[in-house]
Parts: C-alpha cells; sequence; structure tokens
C-alpha cells in the first residue's frame, strides 16, 4: 500500500513473518528520533498495526532492525478484555525494572501467524521510552500493557513468544485455541 508523504510516494511494508532473518537480529538504536526516515518509520508502523488489527508492532516485523515499536492496546476479538489507550510509538525502549509477579496468559503475533501460545511474563514493569518526539518517559506498566511492551521488546532483542514458552504444550493452533478458550 502506498501511502503519500509530502510529494514522495512510500510503500508500507509487508510484515515479516517467522524465518525471516531480520526477525532474529538485535535491533539497532535510533539516534535521531527526528529524521524523516524516522518519522516515515513510524508513520508505517502506525499505519500496518491499524490495518492488522494489532495491539502492538515492532519495526523488524516490518524488516526494519531499530529499535521502534507501537503499543496500541484496544479491545478487540482476540484481546477483548484489552484496555483502551492511544497509539504510542516506543523509541530505544527498555525495561528499567521489574515485579517478582510473573503470570502467564495467551499471546498472539503478526509475524507468527496462527498459533497462540501460553506466555510468562512480569506483571508489572517500570520502563523508559522515547516518543515520536523525542521526548522522554518513565512510566510503569501492569497487567496486558506490561504484556504487551514485554512482546515487542523481544522482538527488538530477536526473540518470538515462542522463545518465551515453558513448554511446546503451551502452544495453540489460533483455530483450536478460539474453539477451547474463545467460544
Amino acid at each position: 500500500m502506498a501511502q503519500q508523504n509530502g510529494s514522495q510516494a512510500q510503500e508500507t511494508p509487508e510484515i515479516a513473518l517467522l524465518g525471516n532473518p531480520v526477525l532474529r537480529k538485535i535491533a539497532v538504536a535510533v539516534d535521531d528520533i527526528q529524521c524523516d526516515e524516522t518519522q516515515n518509520i513510524i508513520t508505517s508502523m502506525l499505519t500496518k498495526v491499524a490495518e492488522a488489527g494489532g495491539v502492538g508492532i515492532a519495526a523488524p516485523q516490518m524488516g526494519i532492525s531499530k529499535r521502534i515499536f507501537i503499543v496500541c492496546s484496544k479491545p478487540n476479538k482476540r484481546y477483548p478484555n484489552a484496555p483502551l489507550m492511544q497509539p504510542s510509538a516506543m523509541i530505544n525502549p527498555e525495561i528499567i525494572k521489574h515485579g517478582k509477579e510473573i503470570t502467564k496468559d495467551w499471546e498472539g503475533c503478526l509475524r507468527v501467524p496462527a498459533l497462540r501460545g501460553l506466555v510468562p511474563r512480569y506483571q508489572q514493569i517500570d520502563i523508559r521510552y522515547f516518543d515520536q518526539h523525542g521526548a522522554l518517559h518513565n512510566t510503569r506498566y501492569s497487567g496486558f500493557l506490561a504484556r504487551i511492551f514485554q512482546h515487542e521488546l523481544y522482538h527488538l532483542d530477536g526473540l518470538t513468544f515462542i522463545d518465551r514458552l515453558e513448554s511446546s504444550r503451551d502452544l495453540y493452533s489460533e483455530s483450536e485455541w478460539v474453539k477451547q478458550f474463545v467460544d
């Protein structure tokens, strides 16, 4: 899908699927948040995650090895109890500290279509990131927002939710997961 950006058209990349080498690389830090390249990446990511109906997307999922992701929690078919938040670009994100409590819950991924896994994550995290305007944010996430942040941060480190599973028995096809846990 082409987007108009000023006078030039820009292609919105397709989502890279599991097996694509860019997904196993550690993404590089963003040096210039305000440059056109970074802003165009963020715009493309916002478009792609909205089209896909996801609650987050990381730059490597779009074939771009940069430390950027979008968190855009909203209730939907896959996550009906998700809290509603404005889409937020998070640049050079990091977890500063985490609580002791770890909870397991179901996750899916745009780059690993048709699979769901029961993934352990920290229930509460203190985080730091820059937004798309270059402002530094320090905040605490808990519950589902903490889960999204950790899921996307793993993408920046070349990992997927499958790498976090405690057992292969915690992996389901999406259709079987719907039959057993949603219907």
